[in-house]
């Protein structure tokens, strides 16, 4: 399956509103820009899915912007994806729907059934909570890396 970028992006925008948005603390798009490095004008493409969805609010008025709609753990990847790319199917075959009329005659479609469901699993194993979880650098491990005087 190939990601596009629209399912990269909103992958990021939302990793980045979970790392430094919450309760009173919303992310503004131009500061997603900014710090992401993708244009303002893509960013206002994807919030709107991604409001419809329910995984975004917006926060309007001075200091506003976007509040994630859920806590962060409650909001797969798999969510984000299929919100952005409509699917997270790694084909365009119908056997993976049930539509196929061929499907039982096919030989591919269980290959394909059983790669989506691994894909499936995976993305939705994955939360945002996971994503946006940066890890701190403790004091041992600075001052170990800090040359003494």
């Amino acid at each position: 399956m190939l990601i596009s970028s629209k399912g990269r992006y909103a992958l990021r925008l939302m990793i980045h509103i979970a790392a430094f948005g919450g309760p009173g603390n919303a992310v503004s798009l131009r500061e997603v820009a900014s710090a992401e490095r993708i244009s303002l004008k893509y960013l206002e493409q994807l919030v709107r899915p991604l409001m419809q969805a329910d995984l975004l609010h917006s926060v309007r008025g001075k200091g506003g912007g976007y509040v994630l709609a859920r806590p962060a753990d409650e909001i797969r990847a798999g969510d984000i994806l299929r919100v952005a790319e409509g699917t997270t199917a790694p084909v365009a075959c119908e056997g993976l729907d049930g539509s196929c009329l061929r499907a039982d005659l096919c030989s591919t479609v269980k290959f394909w059934t059983g790669l989506d469901a691994v894909i499936e699993e995976y993305v939705d194993g994955v939360t945002l909570a996971d994503l946006a979880h940066v890890p701190e650098i403790s004091l041992e491990l600075h001052d170990a890396a800090t040359p003494s005087a």
